[in-house]
């Protein structure tokens, strides 16, 4: 099926009238750690609070994570690694996450709305893809919030096994505090080796150390 545009809101909200699950993805512009994806059905009452997650506080995401939680029929959060988005790329790891986190749901109902312009192919199942759907369905801004708390929280505990890597600021995001700290301490093995800043700064590392490696011989 087509996205459903800006446009189309009345159709949108048309579709919504049936039960369904929404879904969505944390961490596709990182550089290192998992893509996170969530899979949400909510019910009749839900927090009236929802909205795409990179428009909310991290104390409000924090605080409708627990919400969302207690007031859904259903819902599923899985991580696609690294290894998966550099064997198939990001766009097929993130639909492969959203087939799955609805997979390996209750599949309560067939009906699953998704952000974006791209919807992967589960069969028997109904996926429509939704423009700025993270915004527009309840169920969608709901899995937003989930995935985004779940990928920053495993980010901090990142952290806690590299504390001079700064996870804990910049969440694996291309910050330039970032790209500072992987000039000054190097990769590590949660890094997708596919992405181009990562390639970058892969090949000015190798620059640095070639000298001292040309002088041993």
């Amino acid at each position: 099926m087509k996205p459903i545009s800006i446009a189309e809101q009345g159709l949108l909200e048309s579709m919504m009238k049936v039960q369904h699950y929404g879904s969505d993805e944390c961490g596709r512009g990182c550089l290192n750690g998992d893509v996170v994806v969530a899979s949400v059905l909510l019910g009749k009452e839900y927090p009236a609070e929802l909205d795409d997650s990179k428009k909310l506080t991290e104390k409000q995401r924090e605080r409708l994570f627990d919400l969302i939680i207690e007031c859904a029929v259903d819902y599923k959060i899985v991580r696609v690694p690294p290894s998966y988005i550099d064997q198939h790329n990001i766009l097929k790891a993130s639909l492969y996450g959203m087939s799955q986190s609805y997979l390996q749901s209750n599949q309560c109902c067939r009906r699953l709305f998704v952000d974006g312009n791209h919807a992967p192919d589960i069969p028997g199942a109904e996926v429509i893809p939704v423009i700025k759907g993270d915004g527009r369905v309840p169920a969608v801004s709901a899995a937003s919030i989930l995935a985004k708390v779940t990928r920053d929280r495993d980010m901090m505990e990142l952290h806690e096994k590299y504390p001079d890597m700064a996870y804990n600021r910049h969440k694996g995001y291309p910050t330039p505090l970032h790209k500072q700290k992987l000039l000054e301490h190097g990769l590590n093995e949660t890094y997708r080796m596919t992405y181009k800043p990562v390639k970058e700064i892969m090949g000015t590392l190798e620059d640095k150390t070639a000298p001292e490696q040309k002088s041993l011989f």
